[in-house]
């Protein structure tokens, strides 16, 4: 779990963003103004920054130079409707990690926090569903202490669940997440490593299944 400071000026927005992360295991932290995001910072602990340029007292690109300092350990992913090629050069070169112009899909926003997290080693590695294990450091799934073989196409269907545990994913959003754009298939596939999933692992109740839509990993 991971300690994410969320500078949105958007009420709405910000409590978007900060339930999509508590349902994924993360904390959030809101601050609508720079000025309040400095005194976050002055008494927590924060692990990543999802940053809004236009905010009422600074803009981000000014908040990103004061975090250059004390907090420049911290790093940063810009969350903006601001989606000119100059910002996002701008935005890049003043030390943001990643960039994300509103609005987005909330899948996206998490993947990318997780690529952010793994690369400054703050992502969480092992999960536990009932007495299922999922270490994805090392690939390796146990059910009851002992090791689950699993194909690629199903571990990889298996992290993608997990990483956006209680979020309810279309069947088209799993095979592009787990397979690839270059997948030539339907949506059938995903139903049937779903199915062996299930039965793998024991997972009937915890992979829940939306009419008409998709799946979610309830944890």
């Amino acid at each position: 779990m991971a300690d994410i400071l969320i500078v949105e000026d958007d009420k709405r927005i910000n409590e978007l963003i900060r339930r999509t992360l508590s349902m994924t295991g993360h904390q959030g932290f809101p601050a609508f103004s720079g000025r309040e995001a400095l005194f976050v910072l002055e008494g927590k602990r924060i692990d990543l920054i999802l940053l809004d340029i236009g905010l009422p007292d600074m803009d981000g690109f000014g908040l990103m130079k004061r975090l250059a300092g004390e907090y420049a350990d911290i790093p940063v992913i810009c969350v903006t409707a601001r989606d000119e090629v100059p910002d996002r050069v701008k935005g890049l070169k003043g030390g943001a990690e990643d960039y994300i112009v509103k609005p987005f899909a909330v899948e996206e926003l998490l993947a990318r926090i997780q690529v952010v997290l793994r690369r400054f080693h703050k992502e969480q590695n092992v999960f536990y569903i009932r007495d299922v294990e999922v270490d994805l450091s090392g690939a390796v799934v146990k059910r009851g202490g002992r090791t689950v073989e699993l194909t690629n196409r199903e571990y990889e269907l298996l992290k993608v669940l997990l990483l956006n545990r209680n979020i309810a994913l279309s069947r088209e959003r799993l095979l592009e997440l787990a397979w690839g754009m270059d997948f030539y298939g339907d949506d059938r596939t995903v139903d049937v490593h779903i199915r062996r999933l299930r039965q793998k692992l024991g997972l009937e109740k915890d992979i829940r299944t939306i009419f008409k839509y998709g799946y979610r990993l309830e944890v």
